[in-house]
């Protein structure tokens, strides 16, 4: 039983503090359990396996982190949240309690004091020592950001301040972001690399690229079940892209 099963249960004996525990809090009106608590309530509460804590972890600072996204030029926009609820159907295909659950969380961090830097520096706090979850979440940032057909200024100044959070690499970041403007390069940007590369570079690239977001690979490492299908779908991305590239420079 996954960390959504036992809240649906009722069973979870321990979630985690911060300002994303706030909004979990908020949101399903959990009472957390710690220390002699925690032992008393053993008998009839489980506790969070490290893969459950961290797949809760992602799963409320991805839809805390989008509320206040939605919030950055002062008003949440009805294309705005129709984009969200978009992602939640069609990108990552939510079933009926995940969708209800995320629902929940976009609307506890809409009014919750917490800021979008608040929620970056717990999840960095979480996954600082995983580069691939770091970029998965600029990546939906981005992805939900253009979704309405443009990024604000102040959607992308929040975005870049969770770059900056992160430690991430802005030559990365670039390059995520032109995969999802109109260029040539857009292949190139989804491997990670550059068009003056040789074909050796790209043929790293490609295999450093397949190796750190496979699926299962990604799984393992905290990320929910409910955003399996986002990680299918970027490493779909990442062999049309290799395809491409082995077409127009003829490699074999």
């Amino acid at each position: 039983m996954g960390w959504m099963g036992k809240l649906v249960g009722g069973t979870i004996g321990f979630a985690f503090g911060g300002p994303l525990g706030a909004i979990f809090g908020a949101a399903f009106g959990h009472a957390f359990d710690t220390g002699a608590e925690l032992d008393a309530a053993a008998g009839s509460r489980q506790r969070l396996s490290t893969v459950e804590h961290h797949q809760l972890t992602f799963f409320v600072a991805a839809f805390s982190m989008l509320a206040k996204l939605a919030q950055a030029d002062g008003r949440v926009k009805k294309e705005e949240v129709d984009s969200i609820q978009a992602f939640m159907e069609n990108d990552l295909r939510l079933d009926g309690e995940s969708r209800n659950a995320a629902v929940n969380i976009f609307r506890t961090a809409l009014n919750a004091p917490g800021t979008f830097d608040d929620f970056a520096g717990q999840f960095y706090g979480q996954f600082h020592h995983q580069p691939q979850m770091l970029e998965l979440m600029i990546d939906i940032l981005l992805r939900v950001a253009v979704s309405d057909g443009r990024m604000t200024r102040g959607e992308e100044m929040l975005i870049l301040s969770a770059v900056k959070t992160f430690n991430f690499n802005t030559l990365r970041y670039e390059q995520l972001k032109s995969q999802y403007v109109p260029t040539a390069d857009k292949a190139y940007a989804v491997l990670g690399c550059s068009p003056n590369d040789s074909d050796d570079q790209v043929k790293r690239c490609y295999r450093r690229r397949v190796q750190e977001y496979h699926p299962d690979k990604i799984a393992a490492k905290g990320l929910p079940d409910e955003f399996t299908r986002f990680a299918h779908d970027k490493f779909r991305e990442i062999q049309d892209a290799w395809e491409q590239i082995k077409d127009s420079r003829g490699i074999k």
